[in-house]
């Protein structure tokens, strides 16, 4: 899946390090959208993001992207992991870049054994995520070199476009409440407060968390979705991830630990990011339901490309239920 051939001479080239001229691959299994693999050898670890292979959909999967943001947070309150190369095609023969690897744990479906087992280790982990994003949402784009990212003018509208009709091009059977949440968040789209630097995909295992401090994150990844535009967009993302006790995974594919005894509660992350970003959140059961709706075309998306055998060997079977769980929780928000 990788050439090694070729992509170690531009690794021994970038790094300086005769070492790499014979890396180790391996495919981290988690990524639900591109492809992450780690590249190992006596040098260290790197991480290597591509697309997943077969037909793409028009402006998914794009790894230049990727790389830009990473690059230009560099330098800011944001934690995220130094660029070491990027390609647009021709090296490995699909658009790529290479990164460090961040120390510390990625979270799915369980804390590491002795990681994070006070109530006070939890909440400070839960804050940690709140206020990195709150640092995101501060970060000024035009002087990191980001003021052309994206045109924070009629952004929910494009939004809703987008993922309207990224639903139309990956949907494989009719789904009624799929369309009717999207007409309903379109007919009442509030006033954004102010633009920012989105994520577009924030939530606990898209973070790095220190090897010994639960509360300090290391690196935010998965940057495929990021532009700019209304900043409680990604607060709604958040949200829609963050379970509470006794509530039902929001889905097969995206495991959590946030329902687990000491972490803080929808209200609390709510106040938390209220209070650092000074926003008012009257609105904000749109931006969660619009985060179900845009998280419903991703699990199509993946439900369809696992179908076609193009997630690298991972198979997340029939997600239709799912999809249509999603919608109706939306519904029930707007």
């Amino acid at each position: 899946m990788i050439p090694v051939e070729r992509l170690a001479p531009a690794l021994v080239a970038v790094t300086g390090d005769d070492r790499w001229s014979s890396p180790k691959v391996e495919l981290i299994s988690g990524g639900k959208s591109n492809l992450t693999f780690l590249l190992r050898c006596a040098a260290g670890d790197l991480i290597l993001r591509r697309p997943p292979a077969g037909e793409l959909l028009p402006s998914a999967h794009d790894m230049a992207r990727e790389a830009r943001v990473q690059s230009a947070l560099a330098d800011t309150d944001v934690p995220v992991a130094r660029v070491v190369l990027t390609d647009d095609g021709p090296l490995i023969g699909i658009p790529c870049y290479v990164m460090e690897r961040a120390a510390g744990h990625v979270i799915r479906d369980a804390l590491p054994d002795g990681y994070a087992e006070t109530s006070p280790d939890r909440q400070a982990l839960a804050f940690a995520l709140a206020d990195t994003l709150t640092a995101l949402h501060a970060v000024d784009p035009d002087a990191i070199g980001l003021s052309d990212y994206g045109r924070p003018a009629g952004f929910l509208e494009r939004q809703l476009r987008r993922w309207t009709a990224q639903w139309e091009a990956s949907r494989t059977a009719e789904v009624p409440e799929v369309d009717a949440l999207g007409r309903r968040l379109a007919a009442r789209i509030p006033r954004p407060q102010r633009s920012a630097l989105l994520h577009g995909d924030y939530r606990i295992d898209n973070c790095v968390f220190a090897p010994t401090d639960a509360g300090r994150i290391t690196a935010v990844l998965d940057w495929e979705l990021s532009t700019l535009g209304d900043p409680l967009a990604d607060l709604g993302q958040l949200l829609l991830f963050w379970r509470e006790d006794g509530e039902p995974p929001v889905s097969s594919v995206t495991p959590d630990v946030t329902h687990l005894p000491g972490f803080p509660s929808r209200k609390d992350m709510t106040a938390r990011y209220a209070d650092r970003s000074g926003l008012d959140l009257d609105e904000l059961d749109f931006y969660v339901a619009f985060a179900h709706f845009k998280f419903a075309v991703v699990i199509q998306g993946v439900s369809a490309r696992s179908r076609a055998g193009a997630m690298g060997g991972q198979n997340f079977g029939d997600l239709d239920d799912e999809v249509r769980a999603l919608a109706r929780a939306g519904l029930d928000l707007t």
